[in-house]
């Protein structure tokens, strides 16, 4: 810390501060500063801290290089000494159904202190719309090497019963129905919804809009693995095969 004392006697001589004006800033004593400018005496992590905010230096300058006149001009005062009172970045809190809070969910879904009980899940997304984070647990959702497996997490975004028609078909959900909570994607017949899985071997079901307690529409997806990205000729049959056995049970 040998040029913090020099850096902070050039800053004063600069801003055309007294030792007691700059003590004051940072309430401190005049005797502490002027150690600190004497090298007597080192300041606190968040004595430190305080000062880079309050001028916009990067700390590393202020401790590890001489400060001159056109570097300190360049500074601002703008930040505040109250880190509290710094801008922070807007995240979401979002609750988590886990493999163990499956069962309970089904019955509490509605109970507010069930739901702030549940795992959190806090993320840098800004939303209007109430978010559910979901943890899978089967391969419903798996394709060979592809889709979502055991410990992915998926969150979704609330959507209302009344706009249910309007999703397009295809659309992976989280849906609450009667006594299952089940991730698929939503094809919309009419007055009632086909939840189908990617595994082609598992049968669709099929729900009456009336019975849909929840919806979540998924926006994000977390791999618990890193995802295989290859588009070699074997994943595009294997994609057309897909669609061409949806589409046969679409025309059943």
């Amino acid at each position: 810390m040998s040029f913090f004392g020099k850096n902070i006697r050039k800053i004063r001589s600069v801003k055309r501060l007294s030792q007691q004006a700059f003590a004051e800033l940072f309430n401190l004593k005049r005797a502490t500063l002027g150690a600190y400018e004497e090298g007597r005496s080192e300041p606190k992590i968040d004595t430190i801290i305080k000062i880079a905010n309050y001028f916009s230096i990067p700390i590393d300058n202020l401790l590890t290089s001489e400060l001159t006149v056109n570097n300190l001009l360049q500074f601002k005062e703008s930040l505040t000494l109250e880190t509290e009172k710094l801008p922070k970045e807007t995240t979401s809190k979002i609750p988590c159904i886990t493999e163990k809070a499956i069962t309970q969910y089904l019955e509490h879904h509605n109970n507010t202190s069930f739901i702030n009980d549940l795992p959190i899940i806090q993320l840098p997304i800004s939303s209007q719309k109430k978010l559910r984070a979901y943890t899978i647990s089967n391969l419903e959702m798996a394709n060979h090497d592809n889709g979502l497996y055991p410990n992915d997490i998926v969150i979704g975004e609330l959507t209302p019963n009344n706009n249910i028609k309007n999703l397009k078909n295809g659309a992976l959900t989280l849906t609450l129905v009667k006594n299952e909570l089940i991730l698929r994607r939503l094809y919309v017949n009419d007055d009632s919804v086909i939840l189908r899985a990617n595994h082609k071997n598992i049968p669709d079901k099929t729900f009456s809009i009336e019975d849909i307690k929840e919806l979540w529409k998924i926006q994000y997806v977390f791999f618990n693995r890193v995802p295989d990205f290859n588009t070699s000729i074997e994943n595009k049959l294997s994609f057309l095969e897909q669609e061409f056995f949806k589409l046969k049970r679409e025309l059943e």
